[in-house]
Parts: structure tokens; C-alpha cells; sequence
């Protein structure tokens, strides 16, 4: 019974954040696609050209990377498909976007709960969009020297195509809007049953020794592993409690933070980009190993920083001001 409960009231939590996500969403597909039939992304898409070139994508996704890095990973998915065709791309192609938007999603709401805990908001800001163009780069000339992943994408979902006319357009965007209703409470309960079953939690556990050789330790490793699998609205909002009682040091929580920028989520966001067509290797197991490593790099470039330049330009003390961290956000989503 206090299972059903749970879930009634998480599935009531996810209709908020449905809400506020359509809110956000239909305004910017409904002027994407106005923009569109005017010619204006064809316009506008020289401007993204030289990152999308770097990462082999075709330069009009750089709308969908801005909206993403925006709104979050929803926002960028939606218009995926409506600014390039799907016969124009590849696994590759879908699978080194997506890795880009799982690194750079929902900026200015998520990094500034992190700012909560302490980290500098420029400096993981800039680390996360610094790890995400690196990590896309890495991955798509390994990618292309390999050959993998090649053949063209064959999405399970197709959020929303170009459309002859404007009829075909609303009916698409109501489609989309009722599916990604479908998806995302089925995550929802879908985390619930693994919290329920105790597979959340033994995850977290094996996760937590992983992360002490990259620097991460203490308390610190349980709360990073919670962002990681739920969210950065759970992992840091823990973290900020910590950080204002003392119990983690400013730089483990700099650190934790910085890594849940790279890693958060990894579930429901892993999940939402497989269904248009990203490969699970590129998107999940990769960008993990590749979130580690780079870590270990900034563990290792801290210890050689002083206190007191590490609290002029990374850190300052967490504010008095209350936080919920049972709050979710669209970006956990």
C-alpha cells in the first residue's frame, strides 16, 4: 500500500513537471518551426557551423544544443528531428549529439543548484561544457576512424519531423506531447520499483568505491552516486546540507559537483536518448569512464591549488537560505 502511495505521488510530481516542460517546449518548437519555413535556420545555422563541424554533425542541431543547454535534455530531443531528417543520420551522428546534450542540459536551473553547495557557477559551468565538447570530439573520430556505429539511425521514437503544413505540425506536437507524458511517467515508476526492491540503492553501493581512486571520498562518495542515478536536484540539494553542517570538505564537494555535471541521471536521460536512436556505449558506459577520468584530472589539479585561490575562483561558502533538495526539476526528467 505505502508502495502505490509512493508512486501515486511521484506520478502527481511528474504531471507537475510535465506541465512546466510543455510550458517551456511548446513555445520554442512551435517558433523553431516557424523559423524554419521562413528560411531563418537555414540562416542562422553558419553561426554553430564551426562546433558542429568538430564533432562531424550537421550544423542546424546547434539550435537543438542551445535549446538544450537551455531547457534540458527534452528540448533538445524534440527538435532533433524537425531540424535534420532522420534518413540523413547515423547511430554515430544521434549517439555524439546525444552525448554533447547529456554533458550541456538545462544550465541555468542546474548549475545553479550546484551554486547552492558552494562550487563557482562559472567554473562548473565551464567544466561541463568544456567535458561535453571534449568527450563529443573524442567520441566522433573515434567513431569515425573505427567505422562504428555507421549504418543510419533507426529511432524507436521519432518526437517531431519537418511537416508539409501546419495542421501536420499540431498534430505531430500533440502526439509527441502525449508520448513523452507516457515515458516519463513510466520512469517515474520505473524508479520507484527499483527503489522499492532495493536495486536503486545496491547500485548506488557498488558505485561508491569506484568513485575513491578519482578523488571522491567519505560522504561525499554516497551523494555523488545519488546524483548520478537520480538527479542533480537530489545529489546536490544532499550536498548542500552537508556542505553548510561541515561534514564534506569545500573541495569534495567541488568535486562531487563537478562530477554529477558530467554524470547525472544516468537512467531516465540515458533512456530517452536511446529511443531516437544513441548508442547505449557512447551515451552511457563511455561518458562514465570518460566522467572519472576527467575527474581524477581536477582531484589532481586541486591539490596543486591553494586554499586561498581555490575559494577566490572555484568555491564560496553555501548560503543560509533553505532548500528542498525532494525537489525535482525538469532537468531530472
Amino acid at each position: 500500500m505505502r508502495f502505490i502511495m509512493s508512486g501515486l505521488r511521484r506520478t502527481r510530481e511528474t504531471i507537475e513537471v510535465y506541465w512546466l516542460l510543455v510550458r517551456i517546449m511548446v513555445p520554442i518548437m512551435i517558433a523553431t518551426e516557424l523559423l524554419s519555413r521562413i528560411g531563418a535556420i537555414e540562416a542562422t545555422a553558419p553561426a554553430f557551423s564551426p562546433v558542429m563541424h568538430a564533432l562531424g554533425l550537421p550544423a542546424e542541431l546547434g539550435l537543438a544544443w542551445l535549446t538544450g543547454m537551455l531547457v534540458g535534455v527534452w528540448g533538445a530531443v524534440a527538435l532533433v528531428f524537425v531540424l535534420v531528417p532522420a534518413s540523413s543520420l547515423t547511430v554515430a551522428d544521434v549517439t555524439v549529439f546525444s552525448s554533447l546534450i547529456l554533458f550541456t542540459h538545462a544550465l541555468p536551473i542546474e548549475q545553479k543548484i550546484i551554486q547552492q553547495a558552494g562550487p563557482g557557477m562559472i567554473v562548473t559551468t565551464l567544466l561541463r561544457i568544456a567535458g561535453g565538447l571534449v568527450y563529443a570530439f573524442l567520441l566522433h573520430h573515434l567513431l569515425a576512424a573505427t567505422g562504428w556505429l555507421s549504418s543510419p539511425v533507426d529511432p524507436a521514437w521519432i518526437p517531431m519531423t519537418t511537416t508539409a503544413d501546419w495542421m501536420d505540425f499540431f498534430t505531430g506536437l500533440f502526439e509527441t506531447l502525449t508520448w513523452m507524458l507516457v515515458i516519463l511517467v513510466a520512469l517515474s515508476w520505473g524508479l520507484d520499483i527499483l527503489r522499492a526492491t532495493g536495486v536503486l540503492n545496491l547500485m548506488m553501493k557498488v558505485l561508491s568505491p569506484a568513485l575513491r581512486p578519482v578523488g571522491i571520498k567519505g560522504e561525499a562518495e554516497h551523494l555523488t552516486a545519488v546524483g548520478l542515478f537520480l538527479g542533480i536536484s537530489y545529489g546536490a540539494g544532499l550536498l548542500i546540507r552537508e556542505a553548510r553542517s561541515g561534514a564534506v570538505s569545500p573541495r569534495q564537494v567541488f568535486l562531487s559537483c563537478t562530477f554529477m555535471g558530467f554524470a547525472h541521471s544516468v537512467i531516465e536521460d540515458t533512456l530517452v536518448v536511446m529511443a531516437i536512436g544513441a548508442d547505449i556505449g557512447g551515451v552511457l558506459f563511455g561518458r562514465l569512464v570518460f566522467a572519472l577520468v576527467a575527474i581524477a584530472a581536477v582531484a589532481a589539479l586541486l591539490r596543486s591549488v591553494s586554499d586561498k585561490t581555490f575559494h577566490n575562483w572555484a568555491f564560496r561558502s553555501a548560503p543560509r537560505a533553505p532548500v528542498d533538495r525532494n525537489v525535482r526539476t525538469p532537468a531530472d526528467v
